[in-house]
């Protein structure tokens, strides 16, 4: 599908390698442009390997169906024919769009290219305390625990290819390229922190006091023969869950029912569950949830994960193309437009001078003249709830589509029902922080959908529609008779998106499930979490990262159809866009015969990398020491103890080796000195280090106000308040904001949409509403 499309990867590390991957994998012709030396990640494994001549498993991965170049002339000499260019912070943006006006340059860097922070040093693990993630996660009566595996990292790389290919269809359409410039603290804060500012704001900025970290209750919980893994969103699910466990009795109890109520009774409420569930062996347990639609999971991991049923029948993990290790195939599938088959990584430099790009035309644009929004004049109808696919649509509206979201007013959006005001207050549904977060620039209507007429009015709007979207298990649109041959006998050019969980076939097609559970499935929980204590969900991340790669495939799909006027069904399975973004786990034990696991704030990317106590309550420091200039530069700031000049603390190897002794002194150092002169200490010697703030605090962070990650909008209900919007900023928007107008209200477009796009009058209108096919409050409400 981009079989056209040039890309030059000048980058290092995971988020650019993943981007390009993205892009290779839809046909795009990648050229990884390296250092003499070689990108770093060829010589990375997690478990610290001897590689001899071989590149790691992870780049591998990352590099398949890509060219390799060596050198600056090379390089630069592949300027002028390409496309897109994918950097890390090392490339003069300003200077190569002016010498290639036609380029989309996307940079991908901690904090983003410009602002207060933007040459702050930093890594995966300092940017987790930073974005609120690693202070939101733990139990209260332990240290705040950072999410394994680098997510926030895979994450980054999902949005760079968003922002990438997004911008790449407004250059084609205008004439000129585009800067996209990406900020990993932002990425992580979209997605690893799950909008407790709004959520603040909400409820007014109630003092707190004592830790903001909590562990879902029910999660992952100890059974007769291991681990199983539990997920109840909504009041229903938590309680048929009382039920599962033979605990009918506390049905009644209100204060148990609740998050906050279970996180007080900690203590008695893990004791309940594992009283039974200690008791069945984890094959019984989601069979026994799986009856009742509990979202249930087995708790994967790298040596596991591969031999699950689901995976094995659908054939999720594939051979990498040496055929020496295996790892998850592409997490979608196009009708019609087969997945480009994976191609061998390139040795270094196997390119060079073979790669022959002719120039590409600059193209002509008068720059004074506004430019649209990529998808501008794109019309999208939404049939998603909860985050996952909500998420996709907001970018997508974000970008200039018209998402039009249908909910009933039998069953609205449950995320309008995780609330901050209590039934007592007149639209307390239209409180909900998530819903606001997922769901600004959206146009909302309401459609009984098992009534004839209301199912006949979806089916006409999806005959004026480019796509449409849904992301609940599969048999639920099927029983509605929109399946996809009826989508495309109504609409031949309209593309049809399908987010189910676990795909649209295989043996757990009809499960539900939720971001929690692809944590827990995908080996994600695995690898984060103390030592010796069970494993603990990152928590969020993978409904927006599911989200990001049903975009990516929409936005492949309406590429081809601007070749053929073809609409196209396409799968994506969120499970498998987990699996991707945890891949380091199975392509591990699967090359090297290592399992990975948790090591509470340790990590192998840096030694030492830990959370140390500050003076103060609560106050906690994030440090992580990746190279050998950090550890010297860690030891000046220390004044070079004794004990720092132990000749073999000088190598990654000797300060791993003795990564408990280090901690101690850290600790003791730590332990008396306020948090905020220790960070600024050592982020001005160069050292990697931060702040674990509340999640909620991120709506003050310097850097996210400059890059105006928080935009303000006005509610019918709520009135004015902020809500984080897109992660990237496009060079050509300036400061303009991507949000444009609030969360829709229930049914709140509802005579505006179906008057304009479906020319009803106002008795269509009057009768529907007296049929109770549309309306602006829910039943019983």
């Amino acid at each position: 599908m981009l079989d056209s499309v040039r890309v030059l990867d000048c980058g290092s590390g995971i988020p650019p390698a993943y981007c390009t991957k993205l892009l290779a994998d839809a046909g795009a012709d990648v050229v990884k442009a390296e250092p003499e030396a070689g990108e770093q990640l060829r010589r990375w494994t997690a478990s610290h390997q001897d590689l001899g001549d071989e590149d790691g498993a992870l780049f591998r991965f990352l590099h398949t169906s890509k060219r390799s170049v060596v050198g600056l002339d090379q390089r630069d000499a592949l300027l002028a024919g390409a496309d897109i260019v994918v950097e890390s912070g090392d490339l003069d943006v300003v200077d190569v769009r002016e010498r290639f006006p036609h380029l989309v340059v996307v940079s991908i860097t901690p904090y983003g290219r410009w602002g207060p922070y933007a040459q702050r040093p930093a890594t995966e693990f300092t940017l987790q305390a930073e974005c609120g993630s690693t202070g939101a996660r733990g139990r209260p009566d332990g240290p705040p625990l950072h999410a394994g595996g680098r997510i926030g990292e895979w994450v980054s790389g999902t949005y760079a290819a968003v922002g990438a290919v997004a911008a790449l269809r407004g250059a084609r359409r205008d004439g000129i390229g585009e800067h996209v410039d990406v900020a990993m603290l932002a990425c992580m804060s979209v997605t690893m922190n799950t909008y407790t500012t709004v959520f603040a704001e909400f409820l007014g900025w109630p003092e707190m006091r004592g830790p903001a970290r909590t562990i879902e209750i029910p999660s992952i919980e100890p059974t007769a023969d291991g681990y199983v893994g539990f997920c109840t969103i909504t009041g229903q699910q938590f309680r048929d869950f009382l039920v599962l466990i033979e605990r009918a009795d506390l049905l009644d109890d209100t204060d148990f029912a609740s998050h906050l109520g279970r996180t007080r009774r900690m203590h008695e409420a893990l004791e309940i569950i594992h009283e039974w569930t200690t008791k069945h062996t984890t094959d019984e347990i989601i069979d026994l949830a799986s009856l009742m639609r509990i979202p249930v999971a087995l708790i994967g991991n790298g040596e596991s994960v591969t031999a699950f049923d689901h995976f094995v029948k659908r054939g999720t993990f594939v051979p990498h193309p040496d055929r020496d290790f295996v790892q998850p195939r592409v997490p979608y599938k196009i009708g019609g437009s087969p997945s480009r088959p994976f191609g061998p990584s390139p040795s270094l430099g196997e390119h060079s001078g073979a790669v022959d790009w002719a120039a590409r035309d600059h193209g002509s644009h008068d720059g004074a003249a506004p430019r649209r929004l990529p998808l501008d004049g794109v019309r999208i109808v939404d049939f998603t709830a909860f985050w996952a696919g909500p998420a996709a649509t907001h970018m997508l509206s974000a970008l200039g589509a018209d998402i039009v979201k249908i909910e009933s007013i039998q069953r609205p959006d449950g995320m309008r029902f995780a609330t901050t005001r209590p039934p007592t207050v007149d639209q307390w549904w239209e409180w909900g922080p998530v819903f606001h977060g997922a769901n600004a620039n959206k146009r909302a209507i309401t459609l009984d959908m098992n009534n004839p007429e209301g199912l006949d009015l979806a089916r006409r709007l999806i005959a004026v529609s480019d796509a449409v979207i849904e992301n609940f298990t599969p048999r639920v649109i099927e029983n509605f008779g929109l399946t996809w041959e009826a989508v495309h006998a109504v609409n031949p050019s309209a593309v049809m998106v399908r987010l189910p969980g676990f795909g649209l076939d295989g043996p757990w097609r009809d499960r539900p499930g939720f971001a929690q559970t692809m944590e827990q499935i995908s080996g994600m929980a695995w690898v984060t979490g103390l030592r010796d204590g069970p494993p603990l969900i990152p928590r969020g991340a993978c409904d927006p990262l599911a989200g990001m790669h049903a975009v990516l495939a929409l936005l492949f799909a309406l590429e081809q159809r601007e070749r053929d006027g073809e609409g196209r069904l396409v799968e994506v399975t969120m499970v498998e866009a987990a699996l991707n973004v945890a891949a380091e786990q199975v392509l591990e034990h699967s090359a090297y015969g290592v399992l990975l696991g948790r090591n509470g704030n340790r990590g192998p990317a840096a030694a030492p990398q830990n959370l140390y106590a500050c003076a103060g309550e609560e106050e906690w420091l994030a440090l992580a020491v990746a190279t050998d200039e950090h550890w010297r530069s860690l030891r000046s700031v220390l004044s070079a103890p004794t004990w720092s000049r132990d000749p073999a603390l000088e190598t990654e190897a000797g300060r791993r080796a003795a990564h408990d002794a280090i901690d101690a002194e850290l600790a003791s150092w730590c332990a008396s000195r306020p948090v905020d002169d220790l960070v600024d200490a050592l982020v001005a010697a160069g050292v990697p280090a931060a702040r674990v703030v509340n999640p909620r605090e991120i709506a003050r962070h310097p850097q996210l106000r400059h890059q105006r990650l928080f935009e303000s909008l006005d509610h019918p209900v709520v009135g004015r308040h902020e809500l984080p919007s897109v992660p990237f900023r496009f060079a050509s928007r300036g400061d303009a904001a991507w949000l444009r107008r609030p969360a829709p209200t229930v049914g709140q477009h509802n005579d505006e949409v179906l008057r304009e796009l479906l020319d009803l009058t106002d008795d269509d209108l009057e009768r529907l509403r007296a049929n109770a096919v549309i309306g602006e409050r829910p039943v019983g409400l």
